[in-house]
């Protein structure tokens, strides 16, 4: 890879070099490395783009990348990958993607990810989207996410994006069986024209299952995100949704959570809030020396990344 592969793919998973273990790395729509384990096997799908990932039963604090990096325009690349998550294992996923496109011509990426997860399994999932380079042509990416969760599992989603992606939709759709958890955290950047649309619908079909959706976004110049959330109750069960977006400039945010209780056991709670940043923090920072730029600056960047 040259410098500016290695830079977007540092960007993108943390990875300075190729890694050791299990790992996909994909770039511009063809694979670049692969590496499996024993106990981790990747291996590519033989009908469609994309691969399976098998983790064993009982595999314990491992961690899987599959980055994708896009640098030239006039792409659009399709994956279809699959996660077969062993019982009583325990994994940590990076994955995502980032594109840098100079051109004039649109580079897309759109990732198709289904999660199969066993009884007792825990899963730890980072996905984060980065675009730049300063050509016209767009930089989008189109993520979906399948999950399906067995007895007593656990899923951790954390989604990041912040800036740079011209437009994305991203839809997630998850089954829950009895006991398993789902926590997602969705962090959002739009600027300029760019827009963003999410859309989360989790089926809590399976006793004692429960469900948290936080989604922190920041909308500036004149870009448009739209939020939906449907969280659908079908046993005794609970569910958390919310959505907190700061809004700027000329920007557009449209948020709807649903929530649809088809079980008189199921507990459901949605919250959402959309507003701009608060005259007294910017001052408080002011009086400490920041411009006011800087300031709010800062007031996202906690906002988002905590």
């Amino acid at each position: 890879m040259n410098s500016l592969e290695q830079a977007l793919l540092e960007k993108v998973a943390d990875l300075h070099t190729v890694p050791s273990g299990a790992y996909n790395i994909r770039k511009n729509g063809q694979l670049y490395d692969r590496g499996s384990t024993k106990e981790i096997e990747i291996r590519q799908k033989k009908n469609k783009s994309g691969i399976d990932i098998i983790v064993k039963k009982g595999v314990k604090n491992k961690s899987i990348h599959i980055p994708v990096i896009i640098t030239v325009g006039g792409i659009n690349d399709l994956v279809y990958n699959d996660f077969y998550i062993g019982d009583d294992s325990d994994v940590f996923i990076v994955a995502g993607c980032g594109i840098h496109n100079k051109t004039c011509h649109d580079s897309i990426h759109n990732g198709v990810h289904s999660f199969h997860i066993g009884k007792n399994a825990k899963v730890k999932y980072v996905e984060r989207h980065i675009g730049e380079g300063d050509g016209s042509g767009g930089k989008i990416l189109n993520p979906i996410t399948n999950i399906y969760m067995k007895e007593n599992s656990v899923m951790e989603i954390e989604t990041t994006q912040l800036g740079g992606v011209s437009s994305t939709v991203r839809k997630t759709i998850a089954t829950l069986g009895d006991g398993a958890t789902l926590h997602v955290q969705e962090n959002l950047l739009t600027e300029d024209s760019q827009t963003a649309k999410t859309h989360f619908k989790v089926n809590l079909t399976g006793k004692n299952s429960s469900v948290e959706v936080v989604s922190h976004s920041v909308a500036k110049g004149k870009s448009h995100q739209e939020f939906l959330s449907d969280i659908i109750g079908k046993n005794e069960c609970f569910g958390h949704v919310e959505c907190d977006g700061i809004l700027l400039d000329e920007a557009r945010i449209v948020s709807t959570p649903m929530i649809d209780a088809a079980d008189s056991r199921a507990s459901l709670v949605h919250e959402a809030a959309i507003g701009k940043i608060a005259g007294d923090e910017l001052i408080k920072l002011m009086t400490l020396g920041l411009s006011e730029s800087e300031a709010e600056d800062m007031i996202i960047k906690g906002f988002l990344l905590g």
